[in-house]
Protein backbone atom coordinates (compact mmCIF):
# COMPACT_ATOMS: atom_id res chain seq x y z
CA UNK A 1 0.00 0.00 0.00
CA UNK A 2 1.57 3.51 -1.16
CA UNK A 3 1.52 6.19 1.48
CA UNK A 4 -1.68 8.88 1.73
CA UNK A 5 -3.76 6.15 -0.34
CA UNK A 6 -6.84 7.82 -0.26
CA UNK A 7 -10.25 4.98 -0.38
CA UNK A 8 -12.26 7.05 -3.31
CA UNK A 9 -9.03 6.27 -5.34
CA UNK A 10 -9.90 1.86 -4.49
CA UNK A 11 -13.31 3.17 -5.27
CA UNK A 12 -12.38 4.02 -8.89
CA UNK A 13 -10.61 1.05 -9.29
CA UNK A 14 -13.17 -0.89 -7.77
CA UNK A 15 -15.98 0.57 -10.36
CA UNK A 16 -14.31 0.17 -13.35
CA UNK A 17 -12.63 -2.96 -12.58
CA UNK A 18 -9.20 -1.60 -13.55
CA UNK A 19 -7.59 -4.39 -11.21
CA UNK A 20 -5.77 -7.59 -12.01
CA UNK A 21 -8.54 -10.38 -11.97
CA UNK A 22 -6.67 -13.16 -11.88
CA UNK A 23 -5.26 -12.07 -8.27
CA UNK A 24 -8.64 -11.35 -6.73
CA UNK A 25 -8.76 -13.76 -3.76
CA UNK A 26 -10.91 -14.82 -0.96
CA UNK A 27 -9.42 -15.57 2.49
CA UNK A 28 -8.95 -18.97 1.57
CA UNK A 29 -6.95 -18.06 -2.10
CA UNK A 30 -10.19 -19.37 -4.16
CA UNK A 31 -10.61 -17.14 -7.17
CA UNK A 32 -13.22 -14.22 -7.03
CA UNK A 33 -15.01 -13.57 -10.22
CA UNK A 34 -16.90 -10.08 -9.73
CA UNK A 35 -20.33 -10.69 -12.21
CA UNK A 36 -21.66 -6.69 -11.22
CA UNK A 37 -19.48 -4.36 -8.99
CA UNK A 38 -22.74 -2.46 -7.30
CA UNK A 39 -24.26 0.81 -7.17
CA UNK A 40 -21.87 3.37 -5.87
CA UNK A 41 -23.11 5.16 -2.86
CA UNK A 42 -22.10 8.31 -2.03
CA UNK A 43 -23.86 8.62 1.35
CA UNK A 44 -23.91 6.73 5.12
CA UNK A 45 -23.68 3.13 4.39
CA UNK A 46 -21.58 0.47 2.56
CA UNK A 47 -19.69 1.69 -0.72
CA UNK A 48 -21.42 -0.45 -3.23
CA UNK A 49 -24.75 -1.55 -2.76
CA UNK A 50 -26.84 -4.62 -4.80
CA UNK A 51 -23.81 -6.22 -5.93
CA UNK A 52 -22.71 -10.00 -7.28
CA UNK A 53 -20.02 -12.06 -6.78
CA UNK A 54 -18.91 -15.61 -7.02
CA UNK A 55 -16.87 -17.43 -4.19
CA UNK A 56 -16.30 -21.02 -3.39
CA UNK A 57 -18.56 -22.29 -6.37
CA UNK A 58 -21.37 -19.66 -5.00
CA UNK A 59 -23.21 -16.95 -6.09
CA UNK A 60 -23.28 -14.35 -3.80
CA UNK A 61 -25.70 -10.97 -4.00
CA UNK A 62 -25.06 -7.67 -1.23
CA UNK A 63 -22.80 -5.16 -0.47
CA UNK A 64 -19.40 -3.89 -1.08
CA UNK A 65 -17.46 -2.05 1.90
CA UNK A 66 -14.31 -1.10 0.78
CA UNK A 67 -11.36 1.03 2.91
CA UNK A 68 -7.37 1.19 1.82
CA UNK A 69 -6.37 -1.31 5.37
CA UNK A 70 -9.19 -4.10 6.59
CA UNK A 71 -8.73 -2.91 10.19
CA UNK A 72 -10.15 0.40 9.01
CA UNK A 73 -12.87 -1.64 9.35
CA UNK A 74 -13.17 -1.89 12.91
CA UNK A 75 -11.29 1.82 13.54
CA UNK A 76 -14.74 3.16 12.08
CA UNK A 77 -16.89 1.13 14.10
CA UNK A 78 -18.55 -0.87 11.60
CA UNK A 79 -18.14 -3.82 13.38
CA UNK A 80 -21.40 -2.70 15.51
CA UNK A 81 -23.18 -1.53 13.24
CA UNK A 82 -26.04 -3.75 11.48
CA UNK A 83 -26.52 -2.11 8.12
CA UNK A 84 -22.81 -3.52 7.30
CA UNK A 85 -24.33 -6.93 8.22
CA UNK A 86 -24.91 -7.26 4.32
CA UNK A 87 -21.86 -7.07 3.04
CA UNK A 88 -20.29 -9.58 1.22
CA UNK A 89 -17.17 -8.89 0.60
CA UNK A 90 -14.45 -6.19 2.22
CA UNK A 91 -11.80 -4.85 -0.66
CA UNK A 92 -9.01 -3.55 0.46
CA UNK A 93 -5.27 -2.26 -0.58
CA UNK A 94 -3.89 -4.36 2.27
CA UNK A 95 -5.41 -7.31 4.53
CA UNK A 96 -4.10 -6.47 8.01
CA UNK A 97 -6.75 -7.85 10.12
CA UNK A 98 -9.76 -10.09 9.83
CA UNK A 99 -12.46 -8.36 10.42
CA UNK A 100 -16.32 -9.49 11.95
CA UNK A 101 -19.83 -8.09 11.64
CA UNK A 102 -22.04 -7.34 14.27
CA UNK A 103 -23.33 -10.79 14.29
CA UNK A 104 -19.55 -12.14 15.05
CA UNK A 105 -19.03 -13.86 11.54
CA UNK A 106 -16.21 -13.31 9.62
CA UNK A 107 -16.31 -11.23 6.29
CA UNK A 108 -14.88 -12.52 3.08
CA UNK A 109 -11.55 -10.03 2.38
CA UNK A 110 -9.85 -9.75 -0.80
CA UNK A 111 -6.45 -7.43 -1.63
CA UNK A 112 -6.84 -5.15 -4.67
CA UNK A 113 -3.69 -5.87 -7.53
CA UNK A 114 -3.53 -2.72 -9.66
CA UNK A 115 -0.61 -1.31 -11.79
CA UNK A 116 1.50 0.69 -9.55
CA UNK A 117 1.17 3.34 -12.99
CA UNK A 118 -2.79 4.11 -12.70
CA UNK A 119 -1.82 5.59 -8.92
CA UNK A 120 1.02 7.72 -10.18
CA UNK A 121 -1.16 8.79 -13.01
CA UNK A 122 -4.07 9.49 -10.59
CA UNK A 123 -0.96 11.12 -7.94
CA UNK A 124 0.30 13.38 -11.17
CA UNK A 125 -3.06 14.99 -11.51
CA UNK A 126 -4.37 15.70 -8.15
CA UNK A 127 -0.95 17.40 -7.78
CA UNK A 128 -0.51 19.01 -11.08
CA UNK A 129 -0.11 23.02 -9.80
CA UNK A 130 -1.94 23.98 -12.74
CA UNK A 131 -6.10 24.90 -12.86
CA UNK A 132 -6.52 22.23 -15.63
CA UNK A 133 -4.62 19.84 -14.64
CA UNK A 134 -4.70 17.61 -17.62
CA UNK A 135 -4.12 20.71 -20.09
CA UNK A 136 -0.66 19.10 -21.85
CA UNK A 137 -3.04 15.52 -22.58
CA UNK A 138 -6.63 17.69 -24.10
CA UNK A 139 -5.29 18.54 -27.12
CA UNK A 140 -4.98 14.47 -27.83
CA UNK A 141 -8.63 13.74 -26.09
CA UNK A 142 -11.15 12.02 -28.46
CA UNK A 143 -13.80 14.84 -29.68
CA UNK A 144 -16.67 12.49 -29.83
CA UNK A 145 -15.51 11.56 -26.68
CA UNK A 146 -15.06 14.99 -24.83
CA UNK A 147 -18.45 16.58 -27.53
CA UNK A 148 -20.89 13.57 -24.93
CA UNK A 149 -18.88 14.73 -21.75
CA UNK A 150 -20.27 18.60 -22.62
CA UNK A 151 -23.41 17.60 -23.23
CA UNK A 152 -23.62 16.02 -19.80
CA UNK A 153 -21.81 18.60 -18.18
CA UNK A 154 -24.07 21.57 -19.55
CA UNK A 155 -27.47 19.27 -17.73
CA UNK A 156 -25.67 18.65 -14.67
CA UNK A 157 -24.87 22.63 -15.13
CA UNK A 158 -28.74 23.61 -15.14
CA UNK A 159 -29.89 20.95 -12.96
CA UNK A 160 -27.69 22.79 -10.11
CA UNK A 161 -28.61 25.75 -11.20
CA UNK A 162 -32.44 24.55 -10.73
CA UNK A 163 -32.48 24.36 -6.91
CA UNK A 164 -31.95 28.07 -6.36
CA UNK A 165 -34.92 28.80 -8.68
CA UNK A 166 -37.32 25.91 -7.78
CA UNK A 167 -36.27 27.53 -4.03
CA UNK A 168 -37.53 30.96 -5.32
CA UNK A 169 -40.15 29.50 -7.30
CA UNK A 170 -41.90 27.95 -3.74
CA UNK A 171 -40.84 31.28 -1.66
CA UNK A 172 -42.66 33.65 -4.58
CA UNK A 173 -45.99 31.31 -4.49
CA UNK A 174 -45.34 29.71 -8.03
CA UNK A 175 -45.31 32.94 -9.50
CA UNK A 176 -43.15 32.80 -12.63
CA UNK A 177 -42.85 36.64 -13.64
CA UNK A 178 -41.64 36.76 -9.80
CA UNK A 179 -39.21 34.19 -9.99
CA UNK A 180 -37.67 35.50 -13.02
CA UNK A 181 -37.37 39.23 -11.59
CA UNK A 182 -35.25 37.09 -9.44
CA UNK A 183 -33.26 35.53 -10.99
CA UNK A 184 -32.80 38.43 -13.79
CA UNK A 185 -31.69 41.63 -10.93
CA UNK A 186 -29.38 38.76 -9.47
CA UNK A 187 -27.41 38.90 -12.60
CA UNK A 188 -27.94 42.44 -13.68
CA UNK A 189 -25.74 43.38 -11.47
CA UNK A 190 -23.05 42.09 -13.15
CA UNK A 191 -20.91 40.56 -10.02
CA UNK A 192 -20.25 44.04 -8.91
CA UNK A 193 -23.68 44.54 -7.63
CA UNK A 194 -25.12 41.23 -7.81
CA UNK A 195 -25.58 41.63 -3.56
CA UNK A 196 -27.73 45.52 -4.21
CA UNK A 197 -29.86 44.00 -7.09
CA UNK A 198 -30.68 40.93 -5.49
CA UNK A 199 -32.00 42.85 -2.26
CA UNK A 200 -33.66 45.46 -4.68
CA UNK A 201 -36.03 42.78 -6.22
CA UNK A 202 -36.66 41.20 -2.21
CA UNK A 203 -37.68 44.79 -1.36
CA UNK A 204 -39.81 45.60 -4.52
CA UNK A 205 -41.55 42.68 -5.70
CA UNK A 206 -42.63 42.54 -9.47
CA UNK A 207 -46.53 43.03 -8.61
CA UNK A 208 -45.98 46.18 -7.40
CA UNK A 209 -43.94 47.14 -10.43
CA UNK A 210 -46.56 45.89 -12.59
CA UNK A 211 -49.17 47.49 -11.34
CA UNK A 212 -47.37 50.76 -13.04
CA UNK A 213 -45.86 49.10 -16.16
CA UNK A 214 -47.76 51.24 -18.45
CA UNK A 215 -45.93 54.17 -16.74
CA UNK A 216 -42.19 54.29 -17.57
CA UNK A 217 -41.03 57.08 -14.81
CA UNK A 218 -43.29 55.33 -11.96
CA UNK A 219 -41.40 52.52 -12.38
CA UNK A 220 -38.21 54.13 -12.06
CA UNK A 221 -39.58 56.19 -9.44
CA UNK A 222 -40.01 52.51 -7.42
CA UNK A 223 -36.53 51.16 -8.75
CA UNK A 224 -34.24 54.23 -7.87
CA UNK A 225 -36.38 55.03 -4.56
CA UNK A 226 -36.34 51.44 -3.33
CA UNK A 227 -32.66 51.04 -4.02
CA UNK A 228 -32.05 53.69 -1.78
CA UNK A 229 -30.86 55.93 -4.52
CA UNK A 230 -33.14 59.02 -3.84
CA UNK A 231 -32.23 59.13 -0.35
CA UNK A 232 -31.07 62.66 0.93
CA UNK A 233 -27.34 63.23 0.75
CA UNK A 234 -26.21 60.41 -1.79
CA UNK A 235 -26.33 62.71 -4.58
CA UNK A 236 -24.97 66.67 -3.63
CA UNK A 237 -24.90 67.51 -6.77
CA UNK A 238 -28.58 66.42 -8.09
CA UNK A 239 -30.05 69.15 -5.55
CA UNK A 240 -31.41 71.53 -7.89
CA UNK A 241 -32.00 68.65 -10.75
CA UNK A 242 -35.44 68.35 -12.06
CA UNK A 243 -35.80 64.84 -12.75
CA UNK A 244 -34.43 63.54 -9.33
CA UNK A 245 -36.63 66.18 -7.43
CA UNK A 246 -39.47 64.81 -9.81
CA UNK A 247 -38.34 61.35 -8.78
CA UNK A 248 -38.21 61.83 -5.35
CA UNK A 249 -41.56 63.17 -5.20
CA UNK A 250 -43.06 59.92 -6.97
CA UNK A 251 -41.31 57.76 -4.52
CA UNK A 252 -42.81 59.54 -1.57
CA UNK A 253 -46.59 58.80 -2.83
CA UNK A 254 -45.57 54.93 -4.05
CA UNK A 255 -43.73 54.56 -0.98
CA UNK A 256 -46.41 55.19 1.14
CA UNK A 257 -49.12 53.90 -0.93
CA UNK A 258 -47.44 50.21 -0.69
CA UNK A 259 -45.55 50.32 2.84
CA UNK A 260 -41.73 50.35 1.12
CA UNK A 261 -38.68 50.29 2.72
CA UNK A 262 -35.83 51.72 0.72
CA UNK A 263 -32.30 50.25 1.06
CA UNK A 264 -29.63 52.31 1.66
CA UNK A 265 -27.81 54.14 -0.34
CA UNK A 266 -24.42 53.47 -0.03
CA UNK A 267 -24.54 49.72 -1.28
CA UNK A 268 -24.48 50.53 -4.66
CA UNK A 269 -20.93 50.21 -5.85
CA UNK A 270 -19.44 52.65 -8.61
CA UNK A 271 -16.33 52.29 -7.82
CA UNK A 272 -13.79 50.39 -10.82
CA UNK A 273 -17.08 49.87 -13.15
CA UNK A 274 -17.17 51.68 -16.84
CA UNK A 275 -19.94 54.38 -16.21
CA UNK A 276 -22.29 52.72 -18.98
CA UNK A 277 -22.02 50.25 -16.20
CA UNK A 278 -23.21 52.46 -12.93
CA UNK A 279 -25.92 51.00 -11.32
CA UNK A 280 -27.74 54.24 -12.01
CA UNK A 281 -27.60 53.32 -15.40
CA UNK A 282 -28.49 49.92 -15.03
CA UNK A 283 -31.93 50.36 -12.65
CA UNK A 284 -33.13 52.26 -15.60
CA UNK A 285 -32.13 49.75 -18.06
CA UNK A 286 -34.22 47.41 -15.75
CA UNK A 287 -37.18 50.07 -15.40
CA UNK A 288 -36.97 49.74 -19.57
CA UNK A 289 -37.51 45.47 -19.49
CA UNK A 290 -40.15 45.62 -16.99
CA UNK A 291 -42.04 48.42 -18.57
CA UNK A 292 -45.35 47.69 -21.31
CA UNK A 293 -48.35 45.56 -20.82
CA UNK A 294 -47.15 41.97 -20.95
CA UNK A 295 -44.90 40.72 -18.40
CA UNK A 296 -41.27 39.91 -18.97
CA UNK A 297 -41.30 35.83 -18.73
CA UNK A 298 -44.86 35.84 -20.60
CA UNK A 299 -43.14 36.94 -23.56
CA UNK A 300 -40.00 35.15 -23.06
CA UNK A 301 -42.25 31.95 -23.31
CA UNK A 302 -43.56 32.67 -26.35
CA UNK A 303 -39.91 33.60 -27.99
CA UNK A 304 -37.68 30.63 -29.51
CA UNK A 305 -34.69 32.51 -31.56
CA UNK A 306 -32.03 34.36 -30.07
CA UNK A 307 -32.09 37.67 -32.18
CA UNK A 308 -35.67 38.04 -30.90
CA UNK A 309 -34.75 38.15 -27.06
CA UNK A 310 -31.55 40.02 -27.69
CA UNK A 311 -33.96 42.61 -29.26
CA UNK A 312 -36.20 41.80 -25.83
CA UNK A 313 -33.23 43.04 -23.60
CA UNK A 314 -31.39 45.95 -25.87
CA UNK A 315 -33.52 48.21 -24.23
CA UNK A 316 -32.44 52.01 -23.56
CA UNK A 317 -31.97 53.87 -20.28
CA UNK A 318 -34.27 56.77 -20.04
CA UNK A 319 -33.20 59.71 -21.88
CA UNK A 320 -31.97 61.99 -18.98
CA UNK A 321 -29.23 59.30 -18.80
CA UNK A 322 -27.93 60.47 -22.49
CA UNK A 323 -25.47 63.00 -20.87
CA UNK A 324 -25.44 61.80 -17.14
CA UNK A 325 -23.92 58.95 -15.47
CA UNK A 326 -24.79 59.44 -12.17
CA UNK A 327 -27.54 62.00 -10.50
CA UNK A 328 -26.87 66.00 -11.11
CA UNK A 329 -23.20 65.72 -12.87
CA UNK A 330 -24.13 66.36 -16.92
CA UNK A 331 -21.57 64.60 -18.69
CA UNK A 332 -20.83 64.82 -22.57
CA UNK A 333 -22.07 60.91 -23.37
CA UNK A 334 -24.46 59.14 -25.29
CA UNK A 335 -27.54 57.02 -25.34
CA UNK A 336 -27.44 54.35 -22.88
CA UNK A 337 -28.55 50.46 -24.17
CA UNK A 338 -27.87 46.94 -23.36
CA UNK A 339 -25.35 46.04 -25.52
CA UNK A 340 -25.69 42.65 -27.15
CA UNK A 341 -22.90 41.21 -24.59
CA UNK A 342 -24.32 41.90 -21.62
CA UNK A 343 -28.09 40.65 -23.65
CA UNK A 344 -25.89 37.63 -24.03
CA UNK A 345 -24.88 37.66 -19.74
CA UNK A 346 -28.69 37.78 -19.06
CA UNK A 347 -29.80 35.16 -21.51
CA UNK A 348 -27.44 32.58 -20.23
CA UNK A 349 -28.08 33.39 -16.66
CA UNK A 350 -31.43 34.36 -16.16
CA UNK A 351 -32.98 33.31 -18.96
CA UNK A 352 -32.17 29.81 -20.04
CA UNK A 353 -31.68 28.02 -16.58
CA UNK A 354 -35.59 29.57 -15.54
CA UNK A 355 -36.79 27.97 -19.21
CA UNK A 356 -35.30 24.96 -18.37
CA UNK A 357 -36.91 24.57 -14.56
CA UNK A 358 -40.21 25.77 -16.08
CA UNK A 359 -40.06 22.89 -18.47
CA UNK A 360 -39.22 20.65 -16.06
CA UNK A 361 -41.90 21.66 -13.72
CA UNK A 362 -44.46 21.77 -16.11
CA UNK A 363 -43.36 18.68 -17.77
CA UNK A 364 -43.40 20.49 -21.15
CA UNK A 365 -39.47 18.98 -22.91
CA UNK A 366 -39.85 21.71 -25.06
CA UNK A 367 -38.98 24.49 -23.08
CA UNK A 368 -35.76 22.57 -21.79
CA UNK A 369 -35.39 21.77 -24.67
CA UNK A 370 -35.24 25.44 -26.05
CA UNK A 371 -33.10 26.60 -23.18
CA UNK A 372 -30.47 24.46 -24.38
CA UNK A 373 -30.74 25.16 -28.08
CA UNK A 374 -30.70 28.85 -27.38
CA UNK A 375 -27.22 28.24 -25.56
CA UNK A 376 -26.00 26.64 -28.65
CA UNK A 377 -27.57 30.25 -30.54
CA UNK A 378 -25.42 32.38 -28.21
CA UNK A 379 -21.86 33.24 -28.33
CA UNK A 380 -19.23 31.82 -25.92
CA UNK A 381 -18.22 33.83 -22.60
CA UNK A 382 -14.97 35.79 -22.87
CA UNK A 383 -13.47 35.23 -20.09
CA UNK A 384 -9.96 34.22 -17.80
CA UNK A 385 -11.65 30.33 -17.47
CA UNK A 386 -12.35 30.42 -20.97
CA UNK A 387 -9.32 31.50 -22.02
CA UNK A 388 -7.51 29.21 -20.21
CA UNK A 389 -9.73 26.15 -21.73
CA UNK A 390 -8.94 27.69 -25.30
CA UNK A 391 -4.76 27.53 -24.62
CA UNK A 392 -5.41 23.43 -24.54
CA UNK A 393 -6.38 23.32 -27.43
CA UNK A 394 -9.98 22.52 -26.97
CA UNK A 395 -12.69 24.27 -30.31
CA UNK A 396 -15.10 26.35 -28.15
CA UNK A 397 -17.63 28.42 -30.37
CA UNK A 398 -21.25 28.66 -28.33
CA UNK A 399 -22.37 29.14 -24.80
CA UNK A 400 -23.35 25.62 -24.27
CA UNK A 401 -19.46 24.77 -24.86
CA UNK A 402 -18.04 27.35 -22.39
CA UNK A 403 -21.04 26.64 -19.80
CA UNK A 404 -20.16 23.09 -19.60
CA UNK A 405 -16.54 23.64 -19.55
CA UNK A 406 -17.04 26.42 -16.60
CA UNK A 407 -19.07 23.42 -14.66
CA UNK A 408 -16.45 20.93 -15.49
CA UNK A 409 -13.62 23.71 -14.31
CA UNK A 410 -15.63 25.07 -11.16
CA UNK A 411 -16.65 20.79 -10.21
CA UNK A 412 -14.22 18.48 -11.43
CA UNK A 413 -10.74 20.82 -11.86
CA UNK A 414 -10.74 22.91 -9.48
CA UNK A 415 -12.13 19.92 -6.35
CA UNK A 416 -9.46 17.69 -8.56
CA UNK A 417 -12.01 15.36 -9.05
CA UNK A 418 -10.46 13.80 -12.02
CA UNK A 419 -11.72 10.38 -10.55
CA UNK A 420 -15.27 11.06 -11.46
CA UNK A 421 -14.39 13.08 -14.84
CA UNK A 422 -14.88 11.70 -18.17
CA UNK A 423 -11.19 12.91 -18.97
CA UNK A 424 -9.60 11.62 -16.28
CA UNK A 425 -11.23 8.14 -16.70
CA UNK A 426 -9.56 7.91 -20.06
CA UNK A 427 -6.24 9.21 -18.78
CA UNK A 428 -5.91 6.80 -15.78
CA UNK A 429 -7.32 3.61 -17.70
CA UNK A 430 -5.85 4.41 -21.42
CA UNK A 431 -2.64 1.74 -20.41
CA UNK A 432 -0.43 4.79 -21.62
CA UNK A 433 3.71 5.27 -20.46
CA UNK A 434 3.27 7.31 -17.17
CA UNK A 435 5.46 9.49 -15.40
CA UNK A 436 8.05 8.00 -13.15
CA UNK A 437 7.54 7.96 -9.61
CA UNK A 438 10.53 10.56 -8.68
CA UNK A 439 9.03 13.20 -10.58
CA UNK A 440 5.80 13.14 -8.82
CA UNK A 441 4.99 15.18 -5.56
CA UNK A 442 3.34 12.42 -3.04
CA UNK A 443 0.02 13.27 -1.25
CA UNK A 444 0.89 14.22 2.45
Amino acid sequence: IRAGMKEEFLHFIWKYGLYDRDKLLDNEGNQITVLHPGEYNRDSGPDFFNARIISGGTIWAGNIEIHTMSSHFDIHGHQHDPMFDNIILHVVAKNDRKIFNSRGEEILTTELCFEEAIYDKYLSLVNNPFAIACHEELAAYSPVLLRNWIDALIIERLEAKSGHIESLLVKTGNDWEETFYNVLARYFGFRVNTGPFEMLARALPVKIIRRHSDNRFQVEALLYGTAGMLSEGLFRDAINDTYYRDLIREYKILSSKYSLQPLHGWIWKFARLRPANFPTIRISQLAGMLSGPEGLFSKIIEIRDIDSLRTLFGVKASSYWDDHYTFGTARNGKTKKTGEKSADIIIINAVVPVLYVYGKQRAQAEYSERAVSLLEQTEYEDNSVIRDWCETGISIVTALESQALLQLRDCYCRKRRCLDCRVGFSLLSSGKKFKEQDELILEP
